[in-house]
């Protein structure tokens, strides 16, 4: 008896395990990304308990009570590496607490007051971002590029009391200096020594102060949908727009780098603008949740990339787009798999680009994702598959619960959605392209912009799937396939992606015509092989009885426009093409790009050996396609 029990236990054993394995063989075979689906949604569900565990704290639990948790449990510890310069958690939380304590008793500033950072890349930038959110004030993060108009409409729309600036940009804030002074705004430069009436040096000030922690009652009254930043992206405005970022966004991004593995052990290799998306909320305040180290960049540097990781021992970095072309054109050397990095996290890389860099670089993990500033919806591509932004797995493609999404199918001859006859938005079928909305809710909100409700309201979209219904317009176009995997597509309306900064292409026209010159200027973004996004070029007509002046335009945009908006290409028309509403005509300029064997009329092309515009010949224009000459 005793032996046929054993063998029937034996039977049921073999039977089990050949179930379990036959399961497992035809779930492969079925559903190839099934058990990688399973474990990201394990992931995705962590990450969710952590948040609300956090959410219910009290008082409030915020993106810098992460931080001092990190500085009470691992002072010691390295958090900022900057050339020759190092920071542990403790050294930061203490220079912080100086810069806020320096900055409460500046006139013209309380506790609270929103203050604009006008900032490269420096320990002083998180030190001072830090500060501020000691004292409950939103932080402005002015793109350190911009000049002049842009300068002056970026930090009023902030609604800012204050102007913090680094020394290398005191030239630029005394420019727009007469402005900021009618407007009783304090300029703080972070320099010990000041001559210029109406700027205050403040390094000496904070270096004055105690670095002990500052009352908590000076953010009382902070909740989740205060604002935390403000970050700026390009729009049909023609000038920056001030995204909300509020403090729940912020407790959500602190699980970026964590849910993409990243640990306390890892070195993070920070080299976009800390005030990108990128690099602030996934650089910078990822790491604060992960407790790694960042080693800081001024700025990108492909010829030193790989040597300052081998340096620092970097195991993560981040990139655009742009970034991998780059480090693919360098000259190959013979340690270029010579490094710790595991883990690439970014946006924007094209698929040669992507297969490029693994084999020329070693097997590093590409985690390539989608999001936006201001938008309610983002993608994780967790599978690594070559080309895609992000996958709806088998429980998001039942039904999306957190963020629900959908593609609805474009016109991009009326540059809207298409409607049905019953008024609603037509959804795009699998395979096709289609523009991607995203239902606004109390879970997935869109903040809109600061002081400009108008273009708030234009990314709103009503009537989607049903009357009454309410969407976040995110202007781009995407593709789901057939396996479910997501492929961005293209970008509509009036702004185009270069250099890994979106540009406005009405800033562009507006600065163009005020040039003494040019009557009208039409500008778009065309492609050039060989390089990420689209390059500016602009269709122009004259003023009656004016010349094109090609050096004059060049010292212009030089002048009003930072390099990566600058147009490449201008094209000198007898009159812009418009439609019967009167918008600028661009599709066939876009098609025709800056091709003069298809264009009958001039073309120049930005030259800036010469500090001029040359006229484009077909030489030379077969040497940009040949890729001889880069751009």
């Amino acid at each position: 008896l005793s032996a046929l029990c054993v063998i029937v236990i034996i039977y049921i054993i073999t039977v089990a395990f050949a179930s379990i394995l036959i399961v497992h063989f035809a779930v492969n075979a079925y559903f190839p990304y099934f058990w990688v689906d399973m474990k990201y949604f394990w992931e995705l569900l962590q990450i969710l308990v952590r948040f609300l565990s956090r959410r219910r704290r009290k008082p409030h639990f915020f993106a810098l009570d992460r931080f001092l948790e990190q500085a009470a449990a691992r002072p010691d510890k390295l958090f900022i590496v900057f050339e020759n310069e190092r920071y542990t958690y403790a050294q930061t939380d203490n220079r912080s607490n100086q810069l806020a304590r320096a900055l409460q008793v500046q006139p013209g500033y309380r506790a609270g007051d929103t203050v604009a950072l006008f900032m490269g890349n420096e320990p002083d930038f998180m030190f001072t971002w830090l500060a501020l959110a000691k004292l409950g004030s939103p932080a402005a993060l002015l793109n350190h590029n911009i000049r002049t108009k842009s300068l002056l409409h970026s930090f009023s729309c902030s609604g800012a009391t204050v102007l913090i600036v680094a020394p290398e940009l005191k030239g630029a804030v005394e420019d727009v200096l007469p402005s900021l002074t009618q407007q009783s705004v304090t300029v703080l430069l972070m320099t010990n020594h000041c001559p210029t009436p109406g700027i205050l040096s403040f390094t000496e000030k904070v270096n004055a102060e105690s670095d002990c922690p500052l009352p908590r009652s000076l953010r009382s009254h902070v909740n989740f949908k205060s604002p935390a930043v403000f970050i700026y992206t390009s729009g049909t405005t023609g000038l920056p727009k001030a995204a909300v970022v509020n403090q729940n966004r912020l407790l959500t991004a602190l699980a970026v780098l964590s849910s993409n593995g990243v640990s306390s052990k890892d070195v993070i290799y920070l080299n976009l603008p800390l005030y990108h998306t990128a690099g602030f909320i996934i650089g910078f305040i990822g790491s604060i949740e992960t407790g790694s180290t960042i080693v800081l960049r001024r700025k990108f540097s492909a010829s030193q990339f790989w040597d300052d990781c081998r340096k620092h021992s970097v195991t993560v970095v981040q990139y655009i787009g742009e970034v991998m072309r780059y480090l693919c054109s360098t000259p190959q050397r013979e340690n270029d798999k010579e490094h710790k990095v595991r883990l690439a996290i970014g946006n924007g890389v094209r698929p040669e680009i992507w297969r490029e860099f693994i084999s020329r670089f070693g097997n590093i993990q590409i985690r390539e994702f989608y999001a936006s500033t201001e938008g309610n919806v983002g993608f994780v591509n967790y599978v690594g598959k070559i080309g895609a932004i992000g996958r709806v797995n088998f429980i998001q493609s039942v039904k999306p619960i957190l963020f629900p999404f959908v593609l609805v199918k474009y016109d991009t001859e009326r540059d809207e959605p298409a409607r049905g006859a019953d008024g609603l938005c037509v959804q795009a079928p699998k395979g096709e392209t289609g523009l991607l909305v995203s239902k606004i809710t109390d879970i997935a909100p869109f903040e809109g912009y600061a002081q400009n409700a108008e273009q708030t309201e234009r990314k709103r979209l009503r009537d989607v799937l049903k009357k009454g219904d309410l969407y976040f317009n995110s202007g781009d176009l995407m593709r789901i396939d057939q396996e479910n995997f997501i492929y961005f597509q293209d970008r509509v309306g009036d702004t185009f992606r270069w250099k890994g900064e979106n540009v406005a292409t009405t800033e562009v026209s507006d600065i163009l015509t005020i040039c003494d010159s040019i009557q009208e200027a039409n500008v778009y973004g065309v492609q050039v092989p060989g390089h990420e996004g689209r390059t500016g070029m602009a269709a122009v007509t004259l003023k009656e009885d004016a010349r094109f002046d090609a050096r004059k335009l060049y010292s212009h945009v030089s002048e009003y426009l930072p390099s990566y908006a600058r147009p490449r290409f201008i094209r000198v028309q007898s009159a812009v093409e418009v439609t019967g509403t009167f918008k600028q005509m661009k599709v066939k300029l876009v098609e025709q790009g800056f091709d003069p064997g298809q264009i009958q009329e001039p073309v120049f092309i930005l030259e800036e050996r010469e500090k001029s515009y040359v006229a484009l010949s077909p030489a030379i224009y077969s040497s940009i396609i040949s890729g001889n000459v880069k751009l």
